[in-house]
């Protein structure tokens, strides 16, 4: 008898080979189900979006609201996608920029990491070790469901990247520098940390806001190069990956300065196309206590 879980997996993997044009319809219907319909997290999203940009009209914020809403829709269908794309539309669907640069930087010191958001399709960012001649790895959340974490982990390092569980992330950098292979790792650094593993805040979109400084810890103890990746979707199914070098090692920055910097640059994309970032995440849970 088939459990709920492996029919969930089953009818996944059915609908990843659909082409992606037709995946774009059923986000189309299903913008509509989930906007108007079902109004998944709309209270998280409209207090979201009221408190990051109050100088803009309720108007504009309506309108940011439904193209994140399309744009959520349609990165849940590429999502699937990543499940069967074959590597050659991969590769004319999303174009990485700077891979050379930071294959150099590899070629002299063990590690890159590389920092980003929630912002554009950071799911088919796992697909940078396409563009790479060094070992890939980037940091993720073990699912609770058992299925789902094997279907989330096998989409993951299809293209050649090792998933690195957050928990053990440390042990595994460590053992990788040990081992003498040098690699870039993904870290995305505008997560909410829990109120113990808070150790810096900063205003980032007019609120006072918790930072992961869990990259930057990291990163100087085993001397890590630093970049940001900047994302663009230049049109529907299409995206552009800006590899931008903040430093050549991460201890040249004070403690939580590299961190802040990272959060600027990405609130200056959030700034600029807003719609291409998680607005459904609880971003803001935590008060600092004065």
């Amino acid at each position: 008898m088939i459990n709920s879980a492996s029919l969930a997996e089953s009818i996944l993997r059915l609908f990843s080979r659909l082409p992606l044009w037709m995946l774009y319809r059923i986000s189309d219907l299903l913008f509509l189900l989930v906007y108007f319909v079902v109004r998944y997290r709309r209270k998280v999203v409209r207090e979201n979006l009221s408190r990051s940009f109050p100088d803009r009209s309720k108007q504009e914020r309506r309108l940011i609201e439904q193209r994140f809403y399309r744009f959520f829709c349609d990165y849940a269908v590429e999502t699937i996608k990543l499940l069967t794309i074959s590597e050659a539309e991969m590769r004319r669907r999303m174009k990485v920029f700077g891979c050379e640069e930071m294959d150099a930087e590899l070629d002299r010191q063990p590690f890159c990491f590389l920092m980003l958001g929630h912002y554009g399709n950071w799911e088919w960012l796992s697909t940078i070790a396409l563009w790479s001649k060094h070992n890939c790895g980037q940091l993720y959340t073990p699912l609770h469901n058992a299925t789902f974490d094997r279907v989330f982990y096998d989409m993951r390092s299809r293209f050649g990247t090792e998933n690195i569980s957050k928990y053990n992330a440390l042990r595994r950098i460590l053992s990788l520098k040990s081992e003498g292979i040098p690699s870039h790792i993904g870290f995305i650094t505008d997560q909410s940390p829990r109120p113990n593993s808070i150790h810096d805040w900063m205003t980032f979109l007019h609120q006072d806001t918790p930072i992961f400084t869990g990259a930057e810890r990291i990163g100087k103890k085993v001397g890590a190069a630093a970049y940001f990746i900047r994302v663009t979707r230049p049109r529907r199914g299409y995206y552009e990956c800006h590899l931008e070098r903040l430093t050549s090692d991460m201890r040249e920055f004070a403690d939580y300065e590299l961190t802040e910097l990272c959060m600027r640059r990405l609130e200056a994309e959030i700034n600029e196309v807003p719609h291409l970032w998680l607005w459904t995440h609880r971003r803001w849970k935590h008060q600092r206590n004065h």
